[in-house]
């Protein structure tokens, strides 16, 4: 609790307590049934006990309330001036019962009224009076403040309800803000991881080409070094993007800070890898569709990693690339005329379940995981097969989804 909160409730019990010792005090004073007789000392200090203990009554709700009902009843023992029986314990009872202690309330309330019921009806009061107006008065007074308490506490249990909820609210906020963070920045490591293998395929390539050519095809060579520079470019563009988005992720409304490569850039993609020798086919079956950005991004990503391998391990002198749409969802199919591999399905997944193979051409397995993970979270598949001397095949599902 706060400090400002302990100060109020400070203030609180020394107001109540005054109000306890006033009513009480004033009781005493008017001595009501013992004209001119001076009410003796020792009354008040039952005055000040009940007020005294308005400042435990939270600590020690139950304790307050018995003493209360314990110094009422020596009060009356001891035949002091009359102070009414619901006024001097109110103050207790209202504090049981907004603590919690609802039962203890009750119960000493009832104790009370019986035996100081009984107690007045065996010294003869007027029953007309004592049951009539007397405990009609002190039952109601007695339940309004048992009441009272125990709605504020109902109030405060429920305040406190809602400040929970809220927090909860509050924190799966944040957690739902944290994942969609690290969703992003995963996103933004898998394109990276796509890109920065693309790029230096392509790079390490035209390098090559260019060394070859230096010398007796100088135009060649030049094209190459176009290609590598504006390779660097490219990449370099991209880091800095990146590097902007991981320092400050963006928001759901703001959108992304680089447009999302999709099968529309696929010329773009394959021209690198036909300036530098390779037959590049790109078919299509189908009636083309609009494809929703994640889908039509994970398509790209799968042909451009597939053209990596391609570049890097097929020694391949043409890829075709199909795109084959159905009525639920888009195959993409790269298949080069390079070495191949080992055997079936080696050094991949096949059907989207397997683990990373161990045969080359397929970047150590991660590139081959990296396509797995973004066709897996569309809810497609994907199959890798390889045999020796008739080169690799990638083929991946990638369902639709939500069109509209």
């Amino acid at each position: 609790m706060t400090i400002r909160g302990e100060r109020r409730q400070q203030a609180a019990d020394l107001g109540l307590a005054m109000v306890v010792l006033v009513v009480v005090g004033t009781a005493i004073s008017a001595n009501v049934g013992s004209a001119g007789a001076e009410p003796p000392v020792a009354a008040y200090g039952f005055g000040l006990l009940l007020s005294g203990l308005m400042f435990v009554r939270r600590r020690w709700p139950v304790a307050t309330l018995v003493v209360t009902a314990a110094a009422l009843l020596v009060y009356y023992l001891l035949s002091y001036p009359p102070v009414g029986l619901a006024v001097p314990v109110a103050a207790a009872l209202y504090s049981a019962a907004e603590q919690g202690k609802l039962r203890w309330a009750v119960g000493t309330a009832v104790a009370l009224l019986v035996i100081s019921t009984t107690a007045r009806t065996a010294h003869g009061d007027d029953p007309a009076y004592l049951y009539g107006f007397e405990l009609a008065t002190s039952v109601g007074l007695m339940a309004a403040v048992i009441a009272l308490g125990d709605t504020v506490r109902s109030r405060r249990g429920w305040r406190a309800e809602l400040d929970k909820q809220a927090r909860a609210a509050r924190a799966e906020r944040e957690r739902e803000a944290a994942r969609r963070v690290g969703e992003e920045r995963l996103r933004i490591a898998r394109d990276l991881h796509d890109l920065l293998g693309h790029t230096i395929s392509v790079i390490s390539l035209h390098t090559d080409v260019a060394r070859e050519a230096l010398r007796d095809d100088p135009d060649a060579a030049e094209r190459s070094l176009a290609v590598v520079r504006d390779a660097c470019g490219d990449v370099v563009a991209e880091l800095r993007a990146s590097l902007r988005a991981l320092r400050e992720p963006p928001l759901a409304d703001q959108g992304r800070l680089a447009p999302v490569p999709g099968l529309g850039r696929l010329d773009e993609l394959a021209r690198p890898a036909r300036e530098a020798g390779l037959e590049v086919g790109v078919s299509v079956r189908g009636t083309p569709v609009p494809l929703p950005a994640v889908a039509d991004a994970t398509a790209y990503r799968v042909v451009q990693e597939a053209l990596v391998n391609v570049l890097k391990h097929a020694e391949a002198h043409r890829v075709e690339i199909e795109l084959a749409y159905g009525e639920e969802a888009l195959v993409v199919r790269v298949a080069d005329d390079g070495k191949g591999g080992p055997g079936e399905g080696k050094g991949g997944f096949d059907d989207g379940k397997g683990a990373p193979g161990e045969g080359e051409g397929l970047d150590g397995g991660w590139g081959i995981m990296g396509m797995r993970e973004r066709v897996g979270l569309l809810g497609g598949t994907l199959r890798v097969s390889s045999r020796p001397s008739e080169g690799f095949e990638v083929e991946a599902r990638v369902p639709y989804g939500d069109r509209t």
